[in-house]
């Protein structure tokens, strides 16, 4: 059975081997060096409270629009895994009871977020600027919403719910809207200029 891990329509693609070996092996390396990618991508924050300033939503975005969304979903997937092991792979650490930090919903957001941009790019988007852009603006939303939803529980535990909504808010994704349009930009345009070089070398 042939092994089909992105189609050809993604920059994996493109470049990966023909023989399916070398493209499992392929595939299976660029997971493993996705989650460097994020790591890195983690270290590099600001360390405010309940959430701190980092670079992941571009990582993860950048990974799905380039290698699909297996490759991008089992990197976050793998990423997820090396932390709650207890690697210090995310932004303050690692280990197990990080499920129960106001943070963690945002890392469990990066799996559907990785699922529909990596979706968008087997389906030929990550080659066209806008529409790459406001696909991965979409998925970082229902980001915000798994980690908005995550830290309200985090946070109402004994309190009323009206002033905690509030403050999650204030705190988790006010903040963050234009840097995060900041950052899927990047990502959006990192990807699409990938596309142009590769075109220009054919």
């Amino acid at each position: 059975m042939a092994v089909t891990l992105t189609t050809p329509k993604t920059l994996f693609g493109a470049f990966a081997p023909q023989s399916q070996a070398g493209k499992l092996a392929s595939g299976l390396a660029t997971v493993l060096l996705g989650t460097l990618f994020i790591i890195a991508c983690s270290k590099i924050n600001v360390p405010t409270w309940p959430i701190s300033v980092t670079l992941q939503t571009m990582a993860v975005a950048m990974l799905a629009a380039a290698f699909g969304w297996r490759i991008g979903v089992a990197t976050v997937l793998l990423y997820i895994a090396e932390g709650l092991a207890g690697l210090p792979v995310f932004s303050v650490g690692g280990g197990p009871l990080y499920v129960f930090s106001p943070a963690f919903g945002f890392i469990l957001g990066f799996i559907p977020m990785a699922a529909i941009i990596g979706l968008a790019a087997d389906a030929g988007l990550s080659r066209r600027v806008l529409p790459l852009l406001g696909v991965m603006l979409l998925a970082d939303a229902v980001c915000f919403v798994m980690g908005y939803g995550w830290l309200v529980a985090f946070l109402a535990q004994g309190k009323e719910l009206g002033p905690v909504l509030g403050a999650a808010f204030e705190g988790a994704v006010k903040p963050f809207v234009v840097w995060d349009i900041v950052k899927m930009t990047f990502a959006a345009v990192s990807v699409t200029g990938a596309w142009s070089l590769l075109r220009r070398k054919a």
